[in-house]
């Protein structure tokens, strides 16, 4: 088992390494509660640990990866964005599922919880992101 690490610098975060199968979503919808409530937003958790399941998930199916690294930054005050990295190149497409069809529809999970998503290539694989408004107070 690999331990969740913490950025020392730059912008707040935590990462975790996990091996590419179904048992890892738990993991990282752990790793996802446990920083939105590190910094006092836990009340995104619910939204936080859906999107990482189907992120996760995604890449369990749709790559030949054997790990992946699970990613949450708090990029500002305002906005926290949730990784899934893996070294496959392909990127990811929303479904367009029928009635009938039991998948295809993560990724538009995905999009209706999130504030916005998308992925960003590199030279080793990609990372599949979305992002999550933190709410203002009152």
């Amino acid at each position: 088992m690999t331990a969740a690490r913490t950025t020392a610098t730059g912008i707040p975060g935590y990462t975790q390494t996990v091996p590419c199968v179904p048992e890892s979503a738990r993991r990282a919808r752990i790793l996802v509660s446990t920083a939105l409530n590190a910094w006092g937003i836990g009340e995104l958790a619910e939204a936080g640990t859906l999107v990482v399941s189907e992120l996760i998930t995604n890449a369990i199916d749709h790559t030949p990866c054997r790990l992946v690294r699970v990613v949450i930054r708090r990029q500002t005050a305002e906005v926290v964005r949730i990784g899934v990295a893996d070294k496959c190149r392909a990127t990811p497409e929303p479904g367009r599922p029928d009635d009938q069809a039991e998948d295809g529809r993560g990724l538009l999970l995905v999009e209706s919880l999130s504030w916005r998503w998308g992925y960003d290539l590199h030279r080793w694989g990609k990372i599949v992101w979305a992002e999550l408004r933190v709410p203002t107070s009152c």
